[in-house]
């Protein structure tokens, strides 16, 4: 397995959201990243970890996140572990009291929910020989959801709590 990291999420030419994952040890493995095409809610979930924003109301991966810390359990990492016609599939590991539990999960939702834990996202090798591309192929353009939660970032480095006094 190569282990990966979020680089970003863009449109692709028919204005489809994609995550981009790149190796982290890209010298071993290749200047190449991995698009995996999401939804636009999933595409703004992840934003919202890895920007590190909090969004007004908690989002559902946001929730959660909280219930598996109720339940004493951690995202121990993230498996992006096939491509099965187009489809990407993922394992989410939790370590759960009862032991180390593995679940089958959209890869945008294991990526959305590892990245509030800051948990290791591992892809098959197999899956990043089929689908992996030239990191010079991707021509990254910012998703509107990324310029919303750079906007919501600058909003709440501004903001005053003064401002909301009545």
């Amino acid at each position: 397995m190569i282990r990966v990291r979020v680089v970003g999420v863009a449109l692709d030419p028919a204005q489809q959201h994609v995550i981009l994952l790149s190796p982290l040890d890209a010298e071993a493995d290749g200047e190449r990243v991995l698009p995996v095409w999401i939804g636009p809610q999933e595409a703004m979930s992840i934003l919202v970890a890895v920007e590190n924003t909090p969004p007004p109301r908690p989002l559902a991966h946001d929730v959660m996140t909280a219930i598996l810390g109720e339940l004493s359990a951690t995202v121990d990492r993230v498996e992006i572990t096939h491509l099965d016609d187009g489809t990407f599939y993922a394992r989410l590991v939790l370590d759960t009291p009862r032991g180390q539990r593995s679940f089958d999960a959209r890869p945008s939702d294991a990526i959305a929910l590892g990245a509030r834990a800051d948990a290791p996202i591992w892809v098959a090798e197999e899956v990043f020989a089929e689908a992996g591309v030239p990191a010079d192929d991707v021509d990254v353009q910012p998703s509107p959801e990324e310029e919303r939660v750079r906007e919501f970032r600058r909003f709440l480095d501004d903001v005053d709590p003064d401002d909301f006094q009545g």
